[in-house]
């Protein structure tokens, strides 16, 4: 009986993001739906990829987290359009909550929306949004055993980022090992180093944003071939 109720709640989530994935391609919007572990850094590279980017993509942000609003209040002071979104305990956001939280976005002038998901390394792998593509972010701290123990999250994205690479000399983190498991897992998935807080010793953070750029333009481009 609860294998059925679950296969109710995926079923009803996967028609509300597919009414999403419809409305953002018809506006040409590129949506990332970021996830990873509480602490892993997801909204610090937020912060960062919002500085790189301001003067090329025209850019919002969904942000989810539990109760607080602290998370959207960082990403306000880089001046893109934020709206909040607290599931009151809830381990992801689903569909429905994106539906009702474009509702306060201007998505006629947006380039890319980028949903910071609730910090959890499973649930947010099983429920999808609507989104173009799926990110995960991996700390250094967090050790390289954690593709292998939660892999679904590292299948479904397009890209992982390893994020707080400057803590390299001073936790046992095998950096290589992370990585040759995230490729098997995903043998398509880009992979981006990420120093986000010592930006002289940023490693990845101009790569992930062309990546956002490329997509976007893939997103735009396609757009206008199904138009022709």
């Amino acid at each position: 009986m609860e294998i059925e109720v679950m296969k109710d709640i995926l079923g009803e989530n996967d028609t509300v993001a597919s009414e999403n994935a419809a409305f953002f391609a018809a506006k040409k919007i590129f949506v990332l739906n970021i996830m990873g572990s509480p602490g892993s850094g997801k909204t610090t590279l937020l912060e960062r990829t919002l500085e790189l980017l301001a003067d090329k993509l025209r850019i919002g942000v969904i942000e989810g987290d539990l109760f607080t609003a602290k998370d959207a209040a960082r990403i306000e002071k880089h001046g893109a359009p934020v709206v909040q979104i607290n599931t009151a305990g809830g381990c992801h956001l689903n569909a429905a909550m994106i539906r009702k939280a474009l509702g306060k976005m201007d998505t006629d002038n947006l380039d890319v929306i980028i949903i910071e998901n609730v910090g959890n390394l499973v649930c947010p792998a099983e429920f999808n949004l609507g989104e173009t593509a799926k990110a995960v972010v991996l700390s250094v701290t967090e050790g390289e055993d954690k593709p292998m123990k939660y892999p679904l999250m590292f299948k479904e994205a397009a890209a992982a980022v390893i994020n707080k690479t400057d803590l390299l000399p001073y936790v046992n983190f095998d950096r290589a090992a992370a990585e040759h498991d995230i490729a098997v897992l995903n043998p398509g998935i880009n992979i981006f180093g990420a120093s986000c807080t010592a930006v002289e010793k940023d490693d990845g953070i101009e790569a992930w944003c062309m990546w956002i750029e490329e997509n976007y333009r893939k997103v735009s481009e396609n757009f206008s071939a199904r138009q022709e």
